[in-house]
């Protein structure tokens, strides 16, 4: 049986989908680093301390949730930010009254921030690299 692609599942499934994929802090990262260009997948996974294998992982789910695109250049897979997967869910909570319009850049000041505040595998214990 076979997966339906983002723009063919109904909206709340994508909506699922994209609140999940949301939902890890390494995911997080890594839409935070496409906001700056495409990169290619091993440039993705560089910055994170697990394996290649992992790092596709979370890109597939972003991927499946339509909030990145990859494309094959000759040997390399680029990976690319899909911003309308955020505008949907953004316009799904503006249907509750309560939250203003998603603006991107404050989106991308919070990514920013969420990356200064310390390594996403981190378990907010001890910094890396101190004893504990």
């Amino acid at each position: 049986m076979s997966e339906a692609r983002p723009a063919e599942r109904p909206a709340a499934s994508r909506l699922d989908a994209v609140f999940a994929a949301l939902a890890d802090p390494t995911r997080r990262v890594i839409l935070s680093m496409l906001l700056e260009d495409d990169m290619a997948v091993t440039d993705v996974a560089h910055p994170f301390a697990m394996s290649l294998a992992a790092i596709s992982k979370h890109l597939q789910v972003l991927s499946d949730a339509g909030l990145i695109s990859r494309e094959r250049r000759g040997r390399v897979i680029w990976c690319k930010l899909e911003p309308d997967a955020l505008r949907a869910a953004s316009v799904w909570m503006q249907g509750f009254g309560q939250f203003e319009p998603v603006d991107l850049d404050a989106f991308e000041r919070f990514l920013e921030a969420e990356l200064a505040d310390g390594d996403p595998d981190d378990d907010g214990d001890q910094p890396e690299n101190q004893p504990a």
